[in-house]
This record gives structure tokens, sequence and C-alpha cells, in this order.
């Protein structure tokens, strides 16, 4: 496998370090400075993914025209400028609209950073390299919830804010100060950009990859980003530093499952992995209502982090298998697209079932979100890590 840039993995490190400190403390900031409810409360990744959703496909298609390092620096910045706004602002139509714009430049990194790490890479050594990014977002993310409770209990509940805009602020200048593989130009007699898009939907498994992870980043950011630390609160009655440490276990959990994951992908069918990771994720969700004591729901934490890290790498790199490398760029563009969909639907969903029945009621209909997508992938089609030529 080829050398991976470390200045994409450091600064998807930092990237994520700032993330992971508004983890656990953003839905606690909601509700101490707007009092929000819950359906205000999952508002957020909503706005925070229809700025993803935006940026996701033209950032895939500017590539090729403007480069990786411009396109990350921007994004980075942006996510900088709109915590410093979204710390002063006491309106929360205003903190919705900066969140959204925070998300346009999470898509502008993002989606360049696993492009790069992509691109050259063979399908053997795909899901390695997808895990190695994760990894570095998962270090980062770990570390970030660890402390972000405590920060926001004992800095003030400004902090995580500055926090992050720091992180996204250094990684620029990693970013800036390395040398980043070249971007092959594309000539200006190649396909249009609905011609290459065309192509990608048209390549067998795609739909259903990228349906996949929509269901994925649903529950992920719907449940357990914004609902589970506001269930160990209101349910458990845990506090914010406590909370911090158990959301922490759950990206510990995460970071275990990728250092071996992708490599047992690279080695079996992606697919029937993929499934199998499914289901046991839907049984760990819905698992949760049924627990109140700290011990029981730190292993479980652990547990459901360590699924969602398992199963985390296999749509890209499946994408990666399926798609030829001169459209990694397009096809990673929509994956986030629809992916950012399920960002935008699935916590909306969670928050109108948390209030309008119970907050017990979203971990159910997530759980059965998770069994139902599993289906698909029962049987082996050939949609592995050794499916496609080159």
């Amino acid at each position: 496998m080829e050398r991976l840039p470390i200045a994409v993995l450091s600064a998807a490190f930092l990237f994520n370090l700032g993330q992971g400190v508004l983890r656990p403390s953003l839905p606690l900031y909601l509700q101490h400075v707007f009092v929000a409810r819950y359906r205000m409360v999952t508002v957020i990744p909503t706005v925070f993914g229809a700025g993803r959703w935006v940026a996701s496909l033209p950032t895939g298609h500017l590539l090729d025209r403007l480069g990786r390092r411009p396109l990350m620096v921007c994004g980075l910045l942006t996510i900088a400028a709109c915590d410093v706004a979204s710390m002063l602002t006491s309106e929360y139509t205003v903190f919705l609209g900066l969140r959204a714009l925070a998300g346009a430049g999470w898509a502008m990194f993002s989606t360049v950073a696993t492009t790069t790490v992509l691109d050259p890479r063979a399908s053997k050594g795909r899901g390695r390299a997808v895990s190695a990014l994760m990894i570095s977002e998962t270090l980062g993310l770990l570390l970030g919830s660890a402390g972000g409770g405590w920060l926001y209990q004992a800095a003030g509940v400004g902090s995580p804010f500055l926090f992050e805009a720091a992180c996204m602020v250094l990684g620029s200048a990693v970013l800036m100060r390395s040398v980043l593989p070249t971007v092959p130009l594309r000539s200006t007699g190649g396909p249009p950009t609905r011609a290459r898009l065309g192509t990608v939907l048209r390549t067998p498994g795609v739909l259903l990859i990228a349906f996949t992870n929509a269901a994925l980043v649903a529950i992920q950011t719907g449940l357990l980003v914004f609902l589970l630390p506001l269930y160990l609160v209101n349910r458990a009655g845990m506090t914010p530093g406590t909370v911090g440490m158990l959301v922490s276990l759950g990206v510990l959990g995460r970071l275990v499952a990728l250092a071996w994951g992708g490599g047992m992908s690279d080695r079996a069918d992606r697919r029937r992995l993929l499934g199998a990771g499914l289901l046991a994720y839907g049984v760990l969700i819905a698992g949760v209502i049924l627990l109140t004591h700290p011990i029981a729901l730190a292993l479980w934490s652990l547990a459901i982090g360590g699924v969602a890290g398992f199963v985390a790498p296999q749509p890209t790199a499946l994408i990666g298998d399926q798609v030829p490398t001169d459209l990694h760029g397009v096809a990673i563009g929509w994956l986030r697209t629809i992916t950012d969909t399920g960002q935008i639907l699935g916590p909306l969903a969670m928050g109108a079932l948390a209030d309008g029945i119970d907050l017990s009621t979203p971990f159910v209909v997530g759980a059965a979100l998770l069994i139902a997508t599993a289906w698909p992938y029962r049987y082996r089609t050939g949609t592995g890590p050794t499916s496609v030529t080159r």
C-alpha cells in the first residue's frame, strides 16, 4: 500500500479533536443558552447536514480544478469563523445559520481528505487506507469527547467553540506547510460534470451503499451525538463530565474496531461484513433503553462504538471498489451528499419522536432502521475487495 499523506491524517486528527469537544457539550449548551427542547437540539445536526449536503458534490467536482490544499484549508477556516460567531450570538436562528455554514466547511475538508487517501490505493489496500483516515479522526474524537464535558463545566459554556476554532486554525497551518499529493487534472475534452455523475449513479451497488451510509449517519447524529447525552443526563442522572467520559468510551470502541476492521474487509467480502455489522448495531441501539446503571451504560457505549467503527469504513471502501479511480472525487461527493440527507432527515425525525412520544422511542426506531438496512447485504454478490479491476 502506498504511503498515506501524513499532513491530511494530522489535519483530520485536529479537525475531529475540535469536533469531539463539541460532541458532548453542544446539546447541553443549547439547553443552557436557548432553553432548547429535544426537537430544537436535533435541528442543529439537521442544518449542519444541510450545509454539508449543499457543498459535498460541488467539492467533488471542484477538486479537479482548484486542488486539494485550497479546498481543505478554506473548509477548516470557515468552521473556525463559524465557531467564534456561534459563541457570540444569542439568537437561535443566527446560530442555526452559522452551524449550516460550518457544515459546508466540514464537507469541503472531509470530501477532499477522503478522496486524497482513497485515490491511489489498490483495492486490496483500500479498506486499510480508509481505516487509517478514520483512526486519525477517531483519535481526535476520543480525546475531544473525553475532555469536552469537563471543559464545558470548568472553563465556561463557550469554551468548546473556542477550542474547536483553535484546532481548525492549527490544522490549516499543518496543511499549508506540507506537500500534498498532486491532483491529476482532467483535460477540457473529458466528459461533462453531468455525464460523470451519471456514470457513477449507473454503477451497480452505488445507490444501495449511499443510502446505507445515510442510515448510519442518521443514527450517529440523531441518536448517539445529540439524544444519547440528554438520555444520560435526564434518565440516568449523570453529570456533564460523566457524560463526556461515556461518550469517549464509545469513541474508544470505534477506534479499536477501526484498527482491525479495515484489514479484515480487505481479506473478506466487504458486503457481507457490512450486513453483519448493521444487524449487530441495531441490536445494541435497541438495548440502550433497558439500561440506567453507569457501569452497564459504559460497557454498552464501548460495544456500540466498536460495531460502529467496524461498519464505518465499509461503504467508502465499497464505493472505491465499484467506481473507476478518475471518478472517485465525484463518487465521494455523491456518497457524502446522500449521507448528509440522512443527517438532515434523521435527526429531525428522531427529535420529533422524542418530543412527541418519549425519549426512548427514537432508539427503537433507529434499531429497526439498521436491521432493515442489513437485509440486502445478506448474500454475497461480488461487491467485495476484488470485484473490480482497473
